[in-house]
């Protein structure tokens, strides 16, 4: 069989696992042959082991139906990257029978996989940490493999990003873990000119460079970073957002509440206005009962929250009421 042929037979093949049924009109179109070549393309494969159906008539075409025999898989980069990660992370976790499985199927295709793929399943698992809570709808699978093999290796990168208010800025980090959160990945980095620890949503990100410069990596506990990272994300995703003047110098209430109050600002020497967030009012007044009791505060916005929180404080006191007087 020519290069020729077998490229369009490994094409065919890729084509068919893609989508449950084509026509033979669109296959042929696809491939740039003639459905007379597609005829004898599909028999070479029948011959390799693939079972293909063929639907005569006018609506017919093809379609690959299971077998009881697997031939081999045609899997592209991203797709291998996804499963190797995927397995895994069944083995780490150990879930009875089905671990031994996968660890056999794992240690076949590692041993399969070439060095730059290797690379990047090793940074995708050591690197990248799934929320328990949840799964994140997927970013560009290749630059979260840059993301996380720029976390592994601790190399600097400079991105551009777009923030919740449509703001587009630079930034050049020291990326140090991926976060999966309800609302998508987010890089957990030290951002270099603020001095601080930052989360980014990795499908704002554009632009992204690799700079090659490395640097010492950073101490940070996996679940400081979760933290860092679902603060981020709730300045997308909260619909209520209340304003608060906390009695108490700024820097206090950072170390207090650490990358909660990220976005608080010194009003005078000794109070601090805090922005919070939630998806509903009843949430921010939840926030608001987890400040010490040590903290004075004020609510200042919105009109909305004021009037909820004194509504709900009337219930409460009706509700701690002694009737036995």
């Amino acid at each position: 069989m020519s290069g020729v042929m077998i490229a369009r037979s490994l094409r065919l093949l890729s084509l068919l696992q893609a989508r449950r049924f084509w026509s033979g009109h669109a296959l042929a179109a696809d491939l740039g042959v003639s459905e007379r070549t597609l005829r004898r393309d599909i028999d070479r494969l029948r011959e390799a082991g693939y079972r293909i159906t063929a639907e005569r008539g006018a609506g017919g075409g093809y379609s690959l139906e299971p077998g009881a025999a697997l031939p081999p898989l045609l899997l592209d980069d991203d797709e291998l990257v996804v499963l190797a990660v995927g397995l895994r992370s069944v083995t780490a976790r150990g879930v009875g029978h089905s671990d031994l499985t996968a660890l056999s199927a794992l240690a076949k295709l590692e041993q399969l996989l070439p060095s730059r793929l290797r690379r990047r399943v090793s940074a995708l698992q050591s690197h990248a940490f799934p929320d328990e809570g949840g799964s994140a709808p997927s970013a560009a699978p290749d630059l979260i493999a840059q993301l996380a093999l720029a976390c592994r290796d601790s190399e600097r990168v400079r991105f551009r990003y777009t923030d919740a208010n449509g703001a587009i800025e630079s930034y050049f980090v020291e990326p140090h873990c991926l976060v999966s959160v309800e609302h998508g990945w987010y890089l957990v980095a030290w951002e270099i000119d603020g001095g601080t620890w930052e989360a980014f949503g990795v499908n704002r990100m554009d632009s992204y460079f690799a700079t090659a410069a490395r640097f010492p990596p950073h101490g940070l506990s996996q679940e400081r970073a979760a933290e860092i990272a679902h603060v981020a994300a709730g300045r997308f995703a909260r619909g209520h957002v209340g304003l608060l003047r906390i009695h108490a110098p700024l820097e206090e209430l950072r170390a207090v509440a650490g990358p909660w109050a990220r976005d608080a600002t010194a009003e005078t020497d000794s109070t601090t206005l805090w922005p919070i967030s939630a998806d509903q009012l009843q949430g921010l007044a939840f926030g608001i009962a987890w400040i010490p009791e040590e903290y004075e505060f004020e609510v200042l916005e919105p009109a909305e929250l004021r009037s909820f929180i004194r509504s709900f404080g009337t219930r409460l006191l009706r509700a701690t009421h002694d009737s036995q007087g």
